[in-house]
């Protein structure tokens, strides 16, 4: 299910920061700047003319080997993790990420430092609700050759927990927890990330980490330090001194948490996953995570995602609860028969309601609309899911019985399938933005047999009836 939240938030003004990228070792100057409603996670690559515009969307993962990359055509974003999973951590939705090189900068090997500069920026809220992915079956993503794995279960908020187990003397098994993502800066923000030293001997080799340092990356030391690995280090890092401290890291490095490993993992995972393209509500839990099985499973994400967002038909069986009758339906609205076109509530929020009509034979407009092959009018759908809306938008007041609901504007109306007798239409309504003053802005959709027949954003308010608008 999709449900619609709290307020989005983006940035309440632009702030930068510059850095040397890890495997490019380029200069990179990044600003973080406020971004309207609904425009998620967008990097710009502002060295470029025109500026290219990249999505952080799972569709446009390009590579995972020690960093997530992104690529438009033929433009590239490197090591996107630490940045999204600050802007994640921070609870933003939406923001422009401008840089003037190909990959992001390193800073410590952490997000800190993008979690403290957007703190400086602060946040504002925006006019929309954010729209959540609330998980209500297992989804799994599993590397048979690796044993990672990664699978999101149901819960009431959502948790990450993060297992890794290296095999080795010097870093073995560790895990990480985060119960709410409002701890991210406090918890797994500072965590940097890591490699053993046979790993960055091979990166070297490569000509990769050219912006690396003893600072912005743990080295867990699994074996010897022979003379030649030596030198080698010390022609890359422009040092005379070196030495394994006996937790086994390399150089001068504190560690700040035990399990500072694991923690960075649950913080790619954190960065990796907002290319899903929505905030998610379940429990998280990562086996041996790494960039490969992260986006790969924010790419299933994705398509579950896209898939009810397609279809938002709520699910109605003959034992689903009733919410509101007939009866309790009418001392709310102010409609009656033959006019009244809602049956029966199931589902009412704060953000949403989910009604139904059924569509007898009997209904009066048959005697007229085609009557040799009846058709429910469009517009009296369009009405019904309105008094549906008006369920929502009246229980926001102590005394609907004295307001009448009033139609403002109708957008975005369409009509996907014929209405027919014995039909049972079930309406689902969402708010668009928070109701003020009365006003309800609302996405209506109206489903048979679990396909939609049409759907509409709708306008509408409430006044009290001695405020009504009278006849001239």
């Amino acid at each position: 299910m999709i449900k619609q939240t709290i307020p989005q938030k983006t940035l309440a003004q632009t702030v930068s920061l510059s850095g040397i990228g890890l495997h490019t070792g380029k200069q990179v100057h990044l600003n973080f700047k406020p971004a309207p409603e609904n425009t998620g996670f967008v990097f710009h690559r502002t060295d470029l003319d025109p500026v290219v515009e990249i999505p952080a969307s799972a569709t446009l993962v390009s590579q995972t080997e020690r960093s997530t990359s992104l690529q438009k055509g033929e433009v590239v974003i490197q090591t996107t993790e630490h940045v999204l999973a600050a802007l994640v951590g921070a609870g933003i939705d939406n923001c422009i990420i401008e840089i003037d090189n190909s990959e992001l900068p390193i800073m410590d090997g952490s997000s800190i430092v993008f979690s403290e500069a957007i703190e400086k920026a602060g946040i504002t809220k925006q006019t929309s609700l954010r729209e959540e992915f609330v998980v209500d079956e297992i989804i799994l993503v599993k590397d048979e050759q690796t044993g990672s794995e990664i699978m999101v279960l149901p819960a009431d908020k959502t948790t990450y927990t993060v297992m890794i187990d290296f095999e080795t003397q010097v870093l073995g098994t560790q895990n990480a927890v985060l119960e709410d993502i409002s701890s991210f800066h406090k918890e797994i923000s500072a965590a940097r990330t890591f490699c053993f030293l046979h790993e960055l001997e091979t990166m070297l080799e490569n000509g990769l980490i050219k912006g690396g340092d003893l600072n912005n990356a743990i080295v867990y030391v699994d074996q010897p330090l022979a003379d030649r690995k030596m030198d080698l280090l010390h022609h890359a890092f422009n040092t005379s001194e070196l030495k394994v401290h006996p937790n086994g890291i390399l150089d001068n490095l504190t560690l700040h948490h035990p399990n500072e490993a694991a923690r960075h993992k649950l913080l790619d995972v954190v960065g990796d996953l907002a290319l899903a393209g929505m905030p998610i509500q379940g429990r998280i839990v990562a086996t041996k995570p790494g960039h490969s099985i992260n986006t790969q499973f924010a790419q299933k994400l994705a398509q579950v995602i896209k898939e009810k967002q397609r279809n938002k038909a709520p699910k109605i069986c003959d034992d689903t609860p009733v919410l509101m009758d007939i009866n309790q339906i009418m001392a709310m609205l102010p409609h009656r028969p033959p006019f009244l076109l809602v049956d029966k509530i199931f589902e009412l929020s704060q953000t949403h309601v989910v009604g139904l009509k059924n569509v007898t034979m009997n209904e009066p407009f048959f005697q007229g609309h085609f009557p040799g092959a009846p058709i429910m009018p469009g517009v009296l759908q369009i009405e019904a899911m309105a008094q549906a809306g008006g369920v929502l938008v009246l229980n926001t007041v102590p005394d609907p019985e004295n307001y009448l609901t009033f139609f403002m504007k109708i957008d975005n109306a369409k009509f996907k399938r014929p209405v027919l007798p014995g039909d049972t239409l079930i309406f689902r309504l969402e708010l668009i933005t928070p109701i003020r003053r009365g006003i309800c802005n609302m996405k209506g959709y109206a489903f048979v047999n679990g396909q939609l027949v049409s759907e509409a954003e709708l306008m509408a308010q409430i006044l009290r009836r001695e405020n009504s608008p009278k006849p001239s």
